[in-house]
């Protein structure tokens, strides 16, 4: 007889209620002759409400630590991460509206459906304890991905889909190969058994090695971490600026969190094995983000680097290996989200109709014709350049204070001194918008929906840069990983 595992779906009720209102969303586009964009998107935002609901009663979740077979954690981790994940599917709903209002040729119905499918895929692979569900998850989110980058069928968007497609199947590859390894090492692929079974040092070190070289690709790419960022640049400027801000904030949590997860506890008992990888990794992407953004001249392509950077700081905090490191990242995400989502969200409405207002030049001026998008986006410049009083400051001290600690002092002052550098292109959007004068004219976008949904991520960059602790203690508890 085979023995079944008991089947307890709570801790997947987040994901089943993303793909069950998607799928609603696809049937209302397919049956109503005349679809509502507000009716997509009161049904996309009820349905990550529904799933938020079911994501935050596990913190308190007392049944198994890991569920149907040992694939599913339900854990303090995966609740924040799946919080995270969630509100920056909101923000992409909310942007994605409004885009489309105005241009409807452009507009598609299965925009919300395809959000939600990839945040089921996000929030699946950061609570994903087994590596053969982390890659399913990953291929969800990657495949909604690739299609929402090309959803409005301008010529550039199809190109930088294309490119995402064929580059994100080659990392895909790497990623299976690595889960292969890790069965060749340990005869399981269960994220737990992997760690025990290497602390008990009854596998195959070598092929251990190998798996960890192979996933740390495949992750690399995800997480657009250098050399692995080819596609970061391209697909950032050719794709919508909605889903350019949805991507960019929601696939680096997601990532970021099953790194977590495979690091911090598949790969525990090799810590002073891939401390060192991590360690070239993150000093590449902070120099290589922060040397690049400074030749840019378009704002999608210089956050497109930037996020680079950022991939950068937070594998800084990952150095260390210890539950201080997992806070640090934690809530160098969390910050990381909150000003790269207002940042493209002042990006979308600069721009106006269409992408053509993305250049930075189109910015000389702003704080005559708009001066709250001006003070917007200063905001989040000087977050993103990690200058007080922000959050971006205050996650930047964290994750040296953690490489610091772990005696990766060096590391620290590379990101110091390429923090100085990044500094300048951050500086140049402000010098931009208030020390020149508007050349020629520019299409207005004075819709004030969007204005007041952006006040939200202002606010928190600066509450979080003013408060830390508000959040400190929540996360704290989150970065113990059991097993």
């Amino acid at each position: 007889m085979i023995e079944t595992p008991t089947l307890v779906f709570g801790p997947v009720l987040p994901e089943l209620i993303l793909v069950g209102v998607g799928i609603i969303g696809l049937l209302y586009e397919a049956l109503v002759r005349k679809p509502d964009r507000s009716i997509h998107l009161a049904i996309g935002l009820l349905g990550l409400l529904a799933a938020a609901i079911a994501t935050l009663r596990l913190w308190d979740w007392d049944g198994d630590p890991v569920v149907l077979g040992g694939s599913v954690s339900a854990d303090k981790f995966a609740v924040v991460a799946c919080t995270i994940l969630l509100v920056i599917a909101a923000f992409g709903l909310v942007y994605g509206t409004h885009y489309f209002s105005r241009d409807p040729a452009a507009a598609r119905g299965e925009y919300y459906p395809l959000v939600l499918f990839a945040t089921a895929g996000m929030t699946l692979i950061a609570a994903a304890a087994d590596l053969i569900v982390m890659f399913l998850a990953l291929e969800i989110l990657s495949l909604s991905l690739y299609v929402l980058t090309g959803i409005t069928g301008a010529r550039r968007a199809n190109e930088a889909a294309m490119k995402y497609f064929l580059l994100g199947a080659f990392a895909s590859a790497f990623f299976l190969y690595g889960v292969a390894m890790a069965y060749g090492a340990v005869d399981t692929t269960n994220i737990v058994q992997i760690v025990r079974s290497m602390s008990g040092q009854t596998g195959n070190q070598a092929l251990a090695l190998l798996s960890f070289a192979f996933l740390a690709i495949g992750f690399g790419f995800k997480v657009s971490a250098a050399p692995f960022h080819m596609w970061t640049p391209d697909v950032y400027q050719g794709a919508p600026t909605p889903v350019t801000a949805y991507m960019s904030a929601a696939t680096k949590v997601a990532a970021f969190a099953a790194l977590i997860r495979v690091l911090m506890v598949a790969f525990q008992p090799l810590t002073w094995d891939w401390q060192p990888v991590i360690w070239v990794l993150a000093a590449l992407s902070i120099v290589v983000g922060s040397v690049l953004a400074i030749a840019q001249t378009d704002i999608k392509r210089m956050l497109a680097y930037s996020s680079v950077a950022q991939a950068g700081f937070i594998l800084t905090g990952l150095v260390s290996g210890t539950a201080v490191g997992i806070r640090s990242a934690l809530f160098y995400l969390v910050a990381y989200s909150a000003m790269t989502l207002g940042a493209f969200g002042v990006v979308m409405l600069v721009s106006a109709k269409g992408e053509e207002q993305t250049s930075i030049t189109s910015y000389a001026g702003l704080s005559k014709r708009s001066p709250l998008l001006a003070g917007l986006m200063a905001i989040f410049m000087l977050s993103l350049a990690g200058i007080p009083p922000t959050a971006g400051f205050i996650a930047k001290v964290g994750v040296f204070a953690s490489a610091i600690g772990a005696g990766a002092w060096p590391l620290a002052v590379i990101g110091v001194l390429s923090s100085v550098v990044a500094a300048f292109f951050y500086l140049r959007v402000i010098v931009v918008m208030y020390m020149q004068e508007p050349q020629g004219e520019y299409d207005r976008d004075d819709a004030l929906t969007p204005r007041l949904v952006l006040v939200i991520p202002a606010v928190v960059t600066i509450a979080l840069g003013v408060f830390p602790g508000l959040i400190v203690g929540i996360l704290e508890q989150a970065s113990v990983l059991k097993w």
